[in-house]
């Protein structure tokens, strides 16, 4: 797969990610409590029925240059032994809150770092859970992990506490790129500790790396590719490293440093594609990568993927998002309930018996339209508008006024060799992938008169 530079050029423009819709900097600040708690209770009526939990963990021990989340520095082990029992007093404000009848389908920890945690803690927590929860035949359990601060016993620990999903940060695995963006290599060779996880069971391991760093080139970049693949991994996912220094105070460290313009991160990833493609993976969306047995990639052929702000997940476990802890965004059928960032005023918050919540967004009908159809294109590379419409029970012709829909548009894309339009349904070529997000900004009518910032698309 090869970009041409004038689409490059052409679509490097500022866009929104599309891990929810409307996105994140929509959320505002206007908001009474009674209403949060009313759409929390609402929620036990919407579908999807299932639940999702997503806990934020916070702490790291130190920064990585490049992050964007949102993240507290820290050794003090009072202070995480605080949090921990605080984020246990939020589950059991959920279990109250929520019909008992609803069960989970998907645990994700998220930070931060969550195993930067003391493993008792991660099992005091996943106990609460199991005691007070039902779950799902074969729920998702997953954790983001730190391979810095892995080691087997640790493992053993979380497949003990039920974790049944490991998502590594390795990032890169050339010294002097993570040296630059001050991160810590894993203490265990990666394919040692991959080899070791699988011993535990059906354990799916996922590698994460990002792309657009200091030092990388298409022959370091295709190594690191390359010893991922040694690893065997389940699944892999490629990031762009988004460069908002306006936004993320750490990243002006990285302003000394020559870091690769669109075009040659491009090369990165079509390197990065290449490889993976070519060694059988699936390339699942914007920047995932699974093998064709793994059920993301079933549920893409099947045009059944799904994604939240954790990620790609299969209809089976998608739920409704209720986050827990700081800076979590609860992600419900009709409202975005994000919470304080401020670990003071979070734990004051649930001493009180109160929800956390920072800033909302409740979503209408008309933006749940758009929001699946955006879905749609971002999971399943794919947009039938006769079922979307029969599924709203409108005609074709409201949903594309919903939409705003332009086809001159789309038929520009269409003649780039992105998509294919014909007889109301768009599918999404190999080619347009990598421009999914101006794609499916064309579908938004937030992005025809929008005064929002985002990171560029490429």
């Amino acid at each position: 797969m090869k970009i041409p530079e004038s689409l490059l050029q052409k679509y490097n423009v500022a866009t929104p990610r599309y891990t929810s819709y409307p996105p994140a900097n929509y959320f505002h600040e206007e908001f009474k409590a009674e209403k949060n708690k009313a759409a929390l209770i609402k929620s036990n009526q919407s579908h999807p029925k299932n639940i999702s939990f997503y806990l934020h963990i916070p702490f790291c021990g130190k920064l990585c240059h490049y992050c964007g989340c949102n993240t507290h520095i820290s050794k003090d082990n009072l202070l995480i032994k605080s949090y921990v029992e605080t984020l246990k007093k939020e589950i059991l404000l959920y279990k109250n809150l929520l019909d008992s009848s609803r069960k989970i389908s998907q645990i994700h920890w998220g930070g931060g770092t969550p195993n930067y945690l003391p493993i008792e803690e991660v099992e005091g927590i996943m106990a609460m859970f199991f005691e007070h929860f039902e779950f799902i035949q074969n729920p998702e359990i997953a954790m983001e992990c730190h391979p810095a601060h892995l080691t087997f016993d640790y493992v053993d620990r979380l497949v003990k506490s039920g974790i049944n999903r490991m998502s590594l940060g390795v990032q890169d695995f050339e010294s002097n790129v993570m040296n630059a963006v001050n991160r810590d290599e894993s203490i265990i060779p990666i394919e040692e500790l991959i080899r070791y996880i699988k011993t535990k069971g059906d354990i799916s391991v996922n590698l994460d790396f990002v792309y657009g760093l200091p030092f990388q080139t298409p022959e370091n970049f295709n190594s690191t590719i390359n010893k991922a693949v040694a690893a065997n991994p389940d699944r892999l996912a490629i990031f762009s490293y988004a460069h908002v220094p306006w936004l993320k105070k750490s990243q002006n460290k990285l302003e000394k440093y020559d870091l690769p313009d669109a075009e040659q991160k491009i090369a990165l990833f079509e390197m990065a594609f290449k490889v993976l493609t070519e060694k059988g993976y699936v390339a699942i969306g914007l920047d995932h990568f699974a093998k064709p047995e793994d059920e993301l990639s079933i549920a893409l052929n099947a045009k059944s993927l799904h994604r939240n702000f954790q990620g790609y997940c299969t209809r089976d476990t998608t739920g409704q998002v209720y986050a827990l802890g700081v800076s979590g965004i609860s992600q419900l059928d009709n409202a975005y309930l994000q919470n304080t960032k401020d670990l003071k005023v979070y734990k004051k918050a649930i001493d009180a018996g109160e929800l956390p919540v920072e800033k909302v967004y409740f979503v209408n009908e008309e933006e749940k339209i758009v929001r699946e159809v955006i879905n749609e294109l971002m999971c399943n590379n794919y947009l039938s508008f006769p079922k979307i419409a029969s599924k709203y029970n409108i005609e074709i012709e409201e949903l594309k006024s919903i939409l705003t829909f332009e086809e001159d548009i789309i038929k520009e894309f269409e003649k780039e060799g992105l998509l294919i339009y014909k007889d109301n349904i768009v599918e999404i070529k190999d080619e347009g992938q990598f421009f999914m997000r101006n794609i499916a900004a064309s579908f938004d009518p937030k992005m025809k008169s929008n005064e929002k910032s985002f990171s560029k698309a490429l």
